[in-house]
């Protein structure tokens, strides 16, 4: 019998979240290769270290290749997006600048099976529609929070200590010490709040706890002290801290949290690092708490929507250390995202189930603590 001639039934039972196919499939022999598309930044010439583009491509291309599966690699286009989402079987992006996954494609995307996050943070995905279609959604947890608690530490550091006024002056052929000192403080002694106390803010309270601060944190999930840091209400974190660092996905609970009211709260000259996500801080009223001088700094380096455009007010607020989103890209990060996506797909393709931490929509069900669904 030729193989155009047989078929056979996969039949996945799971007792767990863990299933991440349809419940039952069935597959022609002659068509088990699935196109995969990924999304990814697009490489520029000098970048030989970047794995997360579209000239390395996390070194997906061999690896799937060599398994007999058709990779697409895109630059993070929706228009190139759309031509592929009748056929496509995985999709993989990055959520640093991605076309975003929305109910809209999911419903064109008939044989999609499987969304990856190369990194983390899955939000550039519509979770509710991934549900309703079956749609398993997975991500490489723990894969950059090193990188980004550093990242937010730092940006503390450059806040208090008024560093970019410091480094203007320095650039710009200036030197008025009375300018940079007069907003210029140290770290200890100042009370830090943690907004979401998941990996990554227990990770900035580990790196922080040297520097004698007192710690406190706001967590709807983690409601219980932390051997570094003192669970409070959300209003007590707002009112109470002289900086708050956010770490916490973008929900529907989250979604301009940070809005007027609740920056009217915070301590007045307090400061404001978010590393998160950009729609958790309202725009227009972060512009106005700065401008009028309640808020102190501000530095992240997540915007909303990305890539910022040109003239994105806060490009250009006072009192900003704003960057680029790259605090989870650091060379490190990069490779543990690497190798957890290629897990994933070995698992996936080898009918293994996901590792817990990994997944997000399961079972036509959001299976992860960390999100909802509007």
């Amino acid at each position: 019998m030729s193989n155009s001639a047989v078929f056979f039934v996969i039949f996945l039972k799971q007792a767990t979240c863990n299933t991440y196919f349809k419940e039952v499939k069935i597959y022609h022999l002659g068509e088990m290769d699935m196109k995969i598309v990924a999304l990814f930044p697009e490489a520029v010439e000098g970048q030989d270290n970047q794995l997360l583009n579209t000239k390395k491509a996390l070194g997906l291309k061999t690896f799937l290749e060599e398994r007999g599966q058709e990779f697409i690699i895109l630059a993070d286009n929706g228009e190139d997006l759309d031509k592929h989402l009748p056929d496509m079987d995985v999709i993989i992006s990055a959520p640093f600048y991605p076309a975003y996954m929305t109910r809209e494609r999911i419903e064109k995307a008939p044989n999609l099976k499987l969304a990856i996050t190369a990194g983390v943070g899955s939000d550039h995905v519509d979770l509710a529609a991934a549900s309703e279609h079956n749609i398993g959604v997975v991500e490489v947890t723990g894969s950059n929070t090193v990188s980004v608690a550093e990242h937010a530490v730092m940006d503390l550091l450059i806040l208090l200590r008024n560093y970019e006024e410091g480094h203007r002056q320095s650039v710009e052929g200036e030197w008025n010490l009375s300018q940079v000192g007069n907003h210029a403080h140290e770290l200890q002694h100042k009370t830090i709040g943690i907004f979401g106390f998941g990996r990554i803010g227990q990770l900035v309270a580990e790196r922080l706890a040297p520097f004698n601060v007192t710690l406190q944190h706001y967590d709807p999930i983690n409601q219980q002290d932390h051997k570094l840091s003192k669970f409070v209400s959300f209003d007590e974190l707002v009112s109470t801290s002289d900086a708050i660092t956010i770490h916490a996905p973008l929900t529907p609970e989250t979604d301009n949290l940070f809005d007027k009211d609740v920056l009217s709260r915070m301590k007045k000259h307090s400061y404001l690092v978010n590393t998160a996500r950009g729609k958790i801080v309202n725009r227009d009223a972060l512009v106005e708490a700065l401008a009028s001088e309640h808020l102190q700094g501000y530095a992240g380096d997540v915007w909303y929507p990305q890539p910022a455009p040109a003239d994105h007010p806060w490009r250009t607020m006072p009192r900003n250390a704003m960057t680029v989103h790259y605090s989870g890209m650091t060379l490190e990060a990069q490779k543990r995202i690497e190798d957890g996506v290629k897990d994933i797909l070995e698992r996936f393709f080898n009918h293994e189930p996901f590792q817990d931490k990994d997944i997000i929509v399961a079972s036509g069900r959001i299976a992860s603590k960390s999100y909802t669904a509007k």
